[in-house]
This record gives C-alpha cells, structure tokens and sequence, in this order.
C-alpha cells in the first residue's frame, strides 16, 4: 500500500515488517514497556504509518516534539497515550489538553498553567515530570524533584503519570562516558526513591533512549524510549560493530529518465567539479537536494542499480541488481547524475537504490557527512511519497 495518490520515480520505501522486527528485538531484550518517538514525522518515515505500525507490534507509548504532531496523530485515530517531550507555549496548552497529549513538565510555573488549563477543560491531565540529570536540556534538578512531585500530588486537575530522566552519552563506548551515563542513572534513582519516600507514586519511570537499551540495562526501569533503533540504526559497540541487529527501515529509491553520451573531457552539471576520463553514459535520475539528498553527496555517494518491489526494465545477461554506481557532478536542486560506464548494460526506466536495500544504508551515508542517520531520514522531503511493505 501507499499514501499517494501518484508516484513519482523517487520514493521511500519503509519497511513495516523490519519495524515489527526491531520492536521484537527491543522488548525481548528489556522485557518492559516501550514508548516509540514518532516526532519530526517518525524521523521521516510517515507518523500515522508507523504509529499504527508500532502500536500493532505491541508499543505501549508513542511521543511527539509538538502540538500539531499529536494532534495529527489524534486526527488519524491514534487513541494510544501519547506522550509531548518539548515544554510549549501557554497559548498552545489548551491544544495539548484537548489533544490529550501528556506533557513533560519541569517546574512549577509550567505545571500552574496546566493545572488552570485542566481546570479549565474539566479534565484530570496526566503529566511527566523531568528530571535533568545531566543533559543540560530541559528538566528539574534532582533536588527540586520531590518539592514538584508534591505539587503535582496535590493538584486537583494534573497527576504523575511517570517520572523520567534523558540520557546524554549513553551511545558511547567510550570509559568515561559510560561513567557519566552511570552517574546520571544513579542520581535520576535516587531522585526517583526521594520521590517515593515522601509517599508519592512516581508513575512509570523512564530514562533508557536508544543508547540506554543497548549498552546500559540499568538504564531500562519500567518503560524505554528507543528511537533511531527503532527505526533501524544502531550504536557501534567497542569493536565498531553494531551492537543490535535491527534492521534500517527506509529505502530510498529512484530510476534513470535520460542515459547520454559523454565524451572524454566533457564536464557534468553546476560548477564543472566532475570531467570525465573517458567516453561515458550518464544517466540522470530526478532525485535531488530539494528532496532531500545532501549536495554534500556530490561526487561522493555510491547507489545501486536495482531496487527491492521494483520492476527491473532491462534483463540483460550479466546486469546484477546491486551493482555500485557512482554519483558525478554537483546534485542539483531536483535531479543528480549517475555514471554508468562506458559498456553499461542500464535501460532508461531502470530503477536505483540512494540508500538502504541494495545500496549502503543510511547509517553509512551519516558517517560520509558527518553526521547521525535521524538526519538523513528526517531530511527526506515529503514530497518524495512514502511506499509501506
């Protein structure tokens, strides 16, 4: 199935039975509950896909960065709770509530104005309260944590639905941030326990994000929140090896419209950063920085000919699926060239593999541009139409 109407050449194939897969992974490997990030559009994947997705492999939780992101998921009739991870405007908390949406909170200011809001709507709001352990982000300190759980105890119109923590360098390996992931796991504990000795029930504690559940098991309480895993991409261990065997969810594809000849000598696209050596075809395919794909990729990513649930044109003896095809010249803002090779046996119409699938994944394409893999799936426009398996 699909969310488009029509097709374009380039799209994004997402994988579902890999996610079902990777939640499996995840919840054999806890055994608590799970609470799945769907913000920023599932990391570009499609929120409503792969929140219904998540929610029928088992997922207990799902959390969104905004409003207008729960209230999506609302509107395409995701009854789960829902968690909001980003403080909000005064203005937008009636939205919040009327979307039921369980917000993180972190200091009485705030939790006032949800309180008056609640009121307001005549609902009992359930909240998270953070507590900053070490991120440096938002969050109270572990010593304001006990006085604002009181104030949430004592409110006629919020109540503690969970107390939770986040994690800063939990995905590293290296000794002295595994130490700092300890302290802050420790710390968040002991405010935790705090909380309990003054008699009130803490809800569901959470701290474990992606590194959390792979490298720190102490890390995991009752509930995680493994994001990019999920969605297939996970930490290197010591060895540089993956350390879960989750598998990359998305697929980005395309085909070549136009094959031409190039001679020896000719350059190709803006600025004439790629001559050829020797006579060539190039093909163009209508995939570019507009849709996503980093400029930064010019004349430094390798694709594949042929993609998986497509229709190879050319069956030509000797034509492999899979075989690496290198990017030339500057991407443009909707289109980039491949080269094809002087004796290619490539059709126009053939399809192509930019990342994932036949082609290296996402998570290799991060390390070519300095990066993190969120960024390469979040950065796939939707205009590029999300095909699910």
């Amino acid at each position: 199935m699909n969310n488009a109407g029509v097709l374009r050449a380039s799209r994004a194939l997402i994988h579902l039975d890999y996610l079902q897969e990777n939640i499996s992974l995840v919840r054999k490997k806890t055994g608590t509950k799970i609470c799945m990030p769907v913000k920023a559009d599932a990391y570009g994947h499609g929120a409503i896909h792969i929140a219904k997705a998540a929610l029928l492999s088992g997922v207990e939780y799902l959390a969104v960065a905004t409003v207008l992101e729960g209230k999506e998921l609302r509107d395409g009739g995701i009854l789960s709770p829902i968690m909001l991870l980003s403080i909000v405007l005064p203005e937008e908390i009636d939205a919040l509530i009327a979307a039921d949406l369980e917000p993180m909170v972190c200091d009485s200011e705030y939790i006032e104005n949800l309180e008056k809001s609640a009121a307001k709507a005549g609902k009992k709001v359930p909240v998270h309260l953070k507590i900053d352990t070490g991120m440096g982000r938002i969050g109270c300190t572990s010593e304001e944590a006990v006085s604002l759980a009181v104030t949430i105890a004592k409110s006629k119109n919020l109540y503690l639905a969970g107390t939770a923590t986040h994690l800063a360098v939990s995905d590293s390996p290296d000794k002295d941030d595994i130490v700092y992931t300890n302290n802050q796991t420790e710390l968040f504990s002991a405010a935790v326990e705090n909380i309990k000795k003054a008699g009130i029930d803490p809800g569901i504690v959470h701290a474990a994000n992606t590194g959390g559940v792979t490298f720190h098991n102490h890390s995991w309480f009752d509930m995680v929140r493994p994001g990019i895993l999920l969605y297939g991409y996970s930490p290197q261990d010591q060895e540089g090896k993956a350390a879960l065997a989750v598998k990359p969810l998305m697929e980005l594809q395309s085909a070549i419209v136009f094959i031409k000849n190039v001679k020896k000598g000719q350059s190709v696209s803006y600025g004439r950063t790629w001559t050829a050596e020797e006579n060539t075809l190039i093909g163009t395919i209508p995939l570019g920085y507009g849709d996503g794909l980093s400029r930064l990729l010019s004349n430094n990513w390798q694709i594949a000919l042929g993609a998986e649930n497509r229709t190879v044109v050319n069956q030509n003896e000797g034509k492999l699926p899979g075989k690496p095809l290198f990017l030339v010249g500057r991407i443009c803002m909707d289109q980039c060239m491949v080269n094809l090779g002087r004796e290619s046996t490539a059709q126009r119409w053939d399809p192509v593999t930019i990342f994932g699938g036949l082609a290296p994944h996402a998570g290799i394409m991060a390390l070519k541009l300095n990066t993190i893999p969120y960024e390469i799936t979040c950065n796939i426009n939707k205009r590029v139409p999300r095909v699910y398996t």
